[in-house]
């Protein structure tokens, strides 16, 4: 398969993978807000996916490495993620909100680890594979955008689950190459050492922006009277100038392969 039609199914998954995931991340605090008052269990439901999802990520993202193969967890978590967001509909209590939103953590960890391996080994110019992964942006960007304009918070979640089972669809095209099998132990162990400041101080930036994006919908809401596209417009401001600076970005990587 060329790897112009492949990176363009690559892009055409990432896109619809994160759109699904940021219509109902974005507006999640103003969701459970609806089933709690209390900030600090806004948080904790907020975190529990967050929490889910690293957890995930370390295990099938390594375990992908030791199979030798990315396709199949890529399209289990599509799968996985079509149906644990979609079941965000029938939570309307904080206990049924806290699983629903780690078993999505847990779903949309088996694909993105795999997913961003799939895109760098598909990529001989690696540095091409920022642009392909530049689509994260986007489709955060177009995500956000629709769910402005849904009338209804819990339509939402049947709008995330169609754009995951559209992502899963791209996956079918995508060849499925066996990458060398990683099984030397205390691999994970070794890559968070040799890059402790590179991830140390990405920690700190998500730490940071967490802090910031779980009250700033409930506060443009209360404080400021905003309408949920209102809402939307701020968050594609930033989702959309970090879709621009990742492609201007791409062309300044000199490096060939940055492993």
């Amino acid at each position: 398969m060329q790897k112009i039609q492949l990176n363009n199914l690559v892009r055409s998954a990432t896109f619809f993978q994160h759109a699904g995931i940021s219509m109902v991340f974005v507006f999640m605090p103003l969701i459970a807000k609806g089933v709690t008052s209390s900030i600090f269990e806004i948080g904790l439901i907020i975190a529990s996916f967050s929490f889910a999802q690293i957890l995930s990520e370390i295990y099938f993202g390594r375990h992908s490495d030791k199979k030798g193969t990315r396709l199949k967890f890529i399209r289990i978590g599509f799968i996985g993620c079509a149906v644990t967001f979609g079941l965000h509909y029938f939570a309307d209590d904080i206990t049924l909100l806290f699983l629903v939103r780690i078993a999505a953590g847990v779903a949309s960890g088996i694909m993105i680890p795999a997913m961003i391996a799939y895109t760098y080994e598909a990529n001989i110019e690696k540095k091409r594979a920022a642009t392909v992964i530049s689509f994260h942006a986007l489709g955060w960007l177009a995500g956000i955008a629709v769910a402005g304009f849904a009338s209804d918070l819990k339509i939402l979640f049947m709008m995330s689950a169609a754009s995951f089972a559209m992502g899963l669809i791209f996956t079918i095209k995508m060849p499925n190459p066996l990458q060398e099998k990683e099984i030397e132990p205390g691999t994970t162990k070794k890559i968070i050492s040799k890059n402790k400041f590179l991830f140390s101080s990405l920690l700190l930036r998500h730490i940071g922006a967490a802090a910031v994006w779980t009250i700033f919908p409930i506060m443009l809401m209360e404080k400021l009277n905003a309408e949920l596209y209102q809402i939307s417009i701020v968050y594609v401001a930033n989702t959309l100038t970090a879709f621009i600076l990742m492609n201007l970005m791409a062309s300044k990587i000199k490096i060939s392969n940055v492993t």
